[in-house]
């Protein structure tokens, strides 16, 4: 048993265990083995207690360690959570301005659309409340019974609209086939769509705080300044019997004209240079002494009778002698007037006047910017000194006549009612130099003239501000520095001009304010593109456009904006580039776009945008410049010069050849104004229907129709034209050209039936007989060849060639019965000639009797009177008489058409004088009713049609 308990309990100790004995006797027997079993016991617990410790040491530095890591991670992971926190805050920072910008953006757009639309509205409410005066107006003449009377003051329109409406009382509305006395409220009211509405000429020339309104009141030789005229009181009479007479003649004269009238066609009549109309009488009537009053009354002296150039020395004298350039030129009085006639006699001017009806021509050869949609559905655009403004739905045409010279630039103001023109320098007075005119395209009153005697060169360039409401105006004259000026147009009459400075020596294209950003003027051209800041202290800050990588063109030639306000131009590689707004650097840029220059970049209202070049492309692109049509300019229209977009996708685009075409992306290009590109020289029209025909140095023949105001054919003859005919049957056109040729080309067909040579020189003049039998050819060398006309209207019999001219042949005139020719030289001789012979007829007996059958020839006893004292003989190059024989006209070196009275043999006859030409005035020629006269511009390359009122 006790075996069996020992080994139990040393089995339990052996195990670690709680000691237990069921026997002290086993204990005591045990004691010695079991102290030294315990004591064993006790160092093993000690050395498992030092592993413990051991342990718990490693596990306390594993945990330190641990958690020092730990921390240290933490700390990683917050910096990293607070640098992704930033960054998140940054990138929705960033989101938020993005979509702030768009938003500012395009809350900037709805507020221009919102704008565009309030103009529209605007202009669309004045142009109706005109149309409603003009017809208010004509009504209540015809049922007067005094259509042409009165010429009534326009009330000053600006910008209201019953001012505008006021102010457009003198427009008529006429049919251009129906006869001359039909009223305007016949065809209103009756139902018929008008054919052409013109503005009234009469230009009230009063300061420009009174808003001047450039219609025409038909004064005498007064410089008209637009397309309609009326009738003034009649003209003092040239006799007065006695000193009350005179008196009475003097107030009559007073209160019928109001001094509204320019008595300058005679010496004792002429007011100062350049004073204005309508502003008075004490200027004119201080003009007028006694002797000028004798000298009408017919009381003078019998004792021979002078002007400085015009003179007859014996009231026996059968001829007077006319100093032209200090030569003098032997005229025979005709014996009926021998006992009456007397220099000194003032003979008026006619009571009828003349009003632009049409302009054909367009100047797109070398100006830019100059075609542009109004509200009211008409195009503006200029051609010589005339702005037209052109309603292609209705066929109608108005005009601005407020320029003196060549308009070379043009701008529309933001809210679509102003216009702004530029003008080269003129011939005379202070109106003559280059200035600026700012307009209303309603009422054509004009609100100031800018920069008279400031500008050194022509305006080329001119842009109104657009992000300030139009408020300040950019000009860019043609001086050598082309220097730039920013001006006040509102402020006092001519403006203020807030600063100018030098741009660029080399040619300047185009200058265009920002849209969006106030003060921010763009200018292109010559090697350049010029980002300018005006600040509010009137400095301007100019930035250089950098190309950095992309190639940098000879020119920048056109510009535009997107409508984030982004600038986009093309150069004359034909590139595209784009420069962020604000910056001065491309930020894209289309390679080649067209072959050749960039001329014109359109921005449309949907955002996208229209190019056009050099070669003939016209190109679509959408807001985002993907290209996606293209249409071609056929080649005889000439590369596109500039584009405007019309109603709705309708695009106006005007050419280098000096057309006007109409057309989109989806149909075929239409032409709705045309004209000549080179000088024009030589004006016929048709004897019995209303066409005529113009030849130019540009080589073509063109055919034109006066009531549709269109160009029935074009032709180029291939070489230039120098004097033009249509046969006295209407079938066939004479054109002569140079090295003394001659063509005869089918009216119809326009086919060269035969040509004719003469001599080796220019062909300057032709005339047909009256009988149809015979042509007279004037050359310049010194000859006149006379054929006779066959049954074949292309066939002529060469006569002979008269001799005796010592200068080149200018002018011919046949006698009515066709027996007798008369012609003028180069050096102002007027012979006679029998054309059957070809012999010269010396006995004056037997010509000075004589009716003409036509007046082409400027220096003749009839045409006396229309030489101003000093002129050269070259400055009047053409005139003119109507079939009933009440008007002689005469055009030019100065751009001007005047009308007499016929016959105009009194020296210094007064007249009606009428601006529209800017150059000088070639050839002057009455339509076969005698009613409508056109006039051929010359270098200008315009045609004007007149209308006797």
């Amino acid at each position: 048993m006790s075996n069996g308990t020992d080994q139990e309990t040393s089995a339990t100790v052996g195990d670690g265990d709680v000691l237990k004995s069921s026997t002290i006797p086993a204990q005591q027997q045990h004691h010695h083995q079991h102290h030294h079993h315990h004591h064993h016991i006790m160092s093993t617990s000690v050395e498992e207690v030092d592993e413990q410790l051991l342990e718990v040491t490693q596990s306390a530095t594993t945990v330190h360690t641990t958690s020092t890591n730990t921390a240290a991670n933490h700390s990683q992971n917050v910096q990293k959570s607070y640098k992704n926190l930033h960054e998140f805050s940054e990138e929705m920072l960033e989101t938020e301005k993005a979509g702030l910008v768009a938003r500012v953006y395009d809350l900037e757009r709805q507020v221009l659309e919102h704008k565009d639309e309030i103009v529209c509205l605007k202009s669309t409410l004045a142009d109706v409340l005109r149309r409603l005066a003009t017809i208010d107006n004509s009504y209540e003449n015809s049922t007067s019974g005094s259509g042409r009377g009165g010429t009534g003051t326009p009330v000053g329109a600006g910008m209201a609209a019953a001012g505008a409406g006021s102010a457009m009382g003198h427009h008529t509305v006429s049919d251009n086939g129906s006869a001359m006395n039909s009223t305007v409220e016949e065809k209103r009211f009756g139902g018929r769509v008008p054919s052409r509405v013109t503005s009234s000429p009469s230009r009230v020339k009063t300061n420009l705080a009174q808003k001047a309104i450039h219609y025409s009141n038909g004064s005498l030789h007064s410089d008209s300044m637009s397309s309609h005229s009326i009738s003034p009181a009649p003209s003092p009479s040239p006799r007065q019997p006695n000193a009350s007479a005179i008196a009475n003649s003097h107030h009559a004269l007073l209160a019928s004209s109001g001094m509204g009238k320019r008595w300058s066609s005679t010496g004792d009549f002429i007011s100062t240079p350049g004073s204005p109309s309508g502003t008075g009488s004490s200027g004119s009537m201080s003009r007028f002494s006694a002797k000028s009053l004798l000298n009408l009354s017919g009381n003078s002296s019998r004792q021979g009778q002078s002007h400085p150039y015009v003179q007859r020395k014996n009231d026996d004298d059968e001829y007077v002698k006319l100093y032209i350039s200090g030569r003098p030129i032997v005229i025979h009085i005709p014996e009926a007037q021998l006992s009456t006639y007397e220099l000194t006699k003032v003979q008026p001017a006619p009571n009828r006047r003349l009003r632009l009806d049409w302009a054909y021509g367009y100047r797109g050869k070398d100006c830019r910017s100059n075609l542009y949609q109004l509200p009211t559905g008409e195009m503006v655009y200029f051609v010589a000194a005339v702005v037209i403004l052109y309603n292609m739905d209705e066929h109608t045409q108005r005009h601005y006549l407020g320029h003196t010279d060549d308009v070379k630039s043009l701008a529309v103001h933001p809210n679509k009612l102003l216009v702004a023109s530029g003008q080269c320098g003129g011939h005379e007075g202070r109106e003559s130099l280059p200035h600026i005119l700012i307009w209303n395209s309603v009422s054509l009153a004009t609100l100031n003239m800018i920069g008279c005697g400031e500008f050194t060169g022509a305006i080329n360039c001119i842009s109104f501000s657009r992000a300030d409401s139009g408020n300040i105006l950019a000009a860019i004259d043609d001086s050598p520095d082309k220097i730039i000026s920013i001006w006040d147009w509102q402020k006092k009459e001519g403006g203020r001009k807030i600063t100018e400075t030098k741009c660029s020596v080399d040619t300047v294209v185009a200058v265009e304010f920002h849209p969006l950003d106030k003060g921010q003027i763009i200018t292109i051209g010559k090697n350049h593109i010029a980002f300018w800041s005006l600040d509010q202290n009137g400095m301007l800050y100019k930035r250089m456009g950098v190309f950095e990588s992309f190639e940098k063109p000879k020119y920048v030639t056109a510009i535009s904006f997107t409508q984030t306000g982004d600038v986009v131009t093309g150069d004359s590689s034909g590139n595209l580039a784009v420069w962020k707004r604000g910056t001065n650097v491309i930020t894209r840029f289309l390679k080649k776009v067209h072959e050749g220059p960039v001329f014109t970049i359109c921005a449309l209202r949907n955002g996208g945008f229209v190019t056009g070049g050099k070669d003939g492309l016209l190109l679509l692109f959408d807001d985002a410049l993907h290209m996606k049509a293209e249409q071609i300019v056929e080649a005889h229209f000439g590369a596109v010069r500039v584009v405007a977009q019309g109603k709705g996708s309708q695009l106006l685009i005007g050419t280098t050849k000096n057309c006007i075409l109409s057309g989109d992306f989806t149909l075929s290009l239409v032409p709705i104004v045309m004209g000549h590109t080179d000088i024009l020289w030589s004006l016929a029209t048709h004897p019995q229907v209303a066409q005529f025909v113009t030849g130019g140095r540009d080589r073509l023949l063109q055919l034109w129709d006066s009531l549709s105001h269109s160009v029935v054919w074009s032709k180029d003859i291939g070489e230039p034209i120098q004097a033009v005919q249509i046969g006295n049957a209407g079938d066939v056109i004479v054109a002569g050209g140079v090295g003394g040729r001659w063509m005869v080309f089918d009216i119809v067909t326009r086919e060269l039936l035969a040509t004719y040579t003469d001599g080796q020189e220019v062909i300057q003049c032709l005339q047909f007989s009256p009988d149809g039998n015979l042509l007279a050819i004037g050359s310049k060398d010194n000859c006149i060849y006379i054929y006779q006309c066959t049954k074949v209207a292309h066939r002529f019999s060469k006569i002979g060639k008269c001799t005796g001219h010592s200068s080149f042949i200018s002018h011919l005139d046949w006698s009515k019965d066709s027996q007798i020719l008369r012609s003028n030289s180069g050096d102002y001789e007027i012979l006679y000639w029998n054309p059957t012979l070809c012999r010269q007829i010396t006995s004056q007996s037997t010509v000075k009797n004589l009716e003409w059958a036509t007046q082409n020839c400027s220096v003749s006893f009839e045409t006396i009177g229309i030489w101003p004292e000093n002129f050269d003989g070259t400055d009047i190059n053409s005139v003119c008489k109507d079939g009933e024989e009440q008007f002689l006209v005469c055009a030019d070196d100065f751009g001007k058409i005047r009308l007499f009275t016929f016959p105009a043999s009194q020296p210094k006859s007064l007249s009606h004088s009428y601006r529209g030409h800017s150059s000088h005035v070639t050839s002057v020629q009455f339509m076969h009713d005698g009613v409508r006269l056109l006039s051929a511009g010359g270098m200008d390359t315009s045609v004007l049609q007149w209308r006797v009122v």
